[in-house]
């Protein structure tokens, strides 16, 4: 395929669109995963059932890429560490913080906090790697659309804050945030199929041994149970592939702003299917889709690209 194409505005709304609406349906199966396989839901099981599901997740991409490579796949010696530093900020540190400050929060104030991923992704961008500027549009663009998540959630939100809840899941989107810019950098140098298969292995071995150790337990006891794990697999395996080879040839911004609609999805299939789940109202989903949507234009939007008639 021509690398245009990876730049073109249509394919990565697309793409994007699809990582996003992937690991917006994360919410309810993971939920009913935690219902068949963790009935107790402490969090040395539920970092057990992350690892079994990241490990399987990078275990598929790498068994496709080689019958599409026709060969055995393995990262560049030199890259290694590559994948043990990308491996640490997106799977281990990463979601190790996110379950335990989720334990200790809300999930609306969770969606919240992770729906500043996309700001906190150009800030670590641009100020911390320096792989594109910062500009008041940009900005602007994430404030808009932070605005949206906020008033997706208006209902159940409240303000009382927690470091270990609300600091841990704010110290997770930062280590997300870090794991973009990586991704960015290292694949330059490797191939990023093959970087996101080995980091979810590797991050995935190292979540089942942390889970073990502390007493961990997940139960396969049935068919159920193993669709909806091979589901969470395939579509991290999916979502964060696609999502690599964007950030590979677009600048981060334009790539993570999309991520705002990851909790509009995870709140829309909530709804449809989990039962317990609250409604949210049409003129506040009306409203947060404007939002999301302003800030998505205002930073793709290039009048340079419009030629003057």
């Amino acid at each position: 395929m021509n690398n245009k194409i990876y730049t073109n505005t249509l394919f990565v709304a697309i793409c994007a669109i699809i990582c996003c609406a992937l690991w917006g349906s994360a919410t309810p199966f993971i939920k009913i995963g935690y219902e068949l396989m963790i009935p107790h839901k402490d969090v040395s099981s539920i970092i057990l059932f992350a690892g079994i599901r990241f490990f399987f997740a990078g275990f598929i991409i790498t068994a496709i890429y080689c019958v599409i490579r026709k060969k055995i796949v393995y990262p560049k010696p030199e890259n290694l560490f590559m994948v043990f530093k990308l491996s640490l900020f997106q799977t281990i540190v990463q979601y190790i913080l996110f379950y335990i400050g989720l334990a200790y929060t809300s999930g609306v104030k969770a969606t919240v906090i992770s729906g500043a991923n996309a700001f906190i992704a150009i800030l670590v961008s641009s100020l911390v790697f320096r792989q594109e500027k910062l500009s008041a549009k940009k900005i602007a663009a994430c404030i808009i659309g932070f605005a949206g998540i906020v008033v997706i959630n208006l209902k159940g939100l409240n303000l009382n804050v927690n470091f270990i809840g609300d600091g841990f899941v704010l110290l997770s989107v930062v280590s997300a945030a870090i794991s973009s810019s990586l991704i960015k950098r290292y694949s330059a140098n490797e191939d990023t199929v093959i970087l996101s298969g080995y980091q979810f292995m590797l991050g995935g071995i190292i979540l089942v041994v942390i889970g073990f150790i502390f007493g961990g337990k997940v139960k396969l006891e049935s068919a159920l149970a193993f669709a909806v794990l091979i589901y969470l697999a395939f579509l991290s395996a999916i979502a964060y592939t696609l999502w690599g080879i964007l950030l590979k040839y677009n600048p981060v911004s334009r790539v993570t702003i999309y991520s705002f609609m990851i909790p509009v999805f995870g709140v829309l299939l909530s709804q449809l299917m989990l039962p317990e789940s609250s409604k949210v109202s049409s003129i506040n989903l009306v409203i947060t889709m404007i939002l999301i949507c302003s800030g998505i234009i205002m930073l793709n939007y290039n009048k340079n690209a419009y030629p003057k008639k």
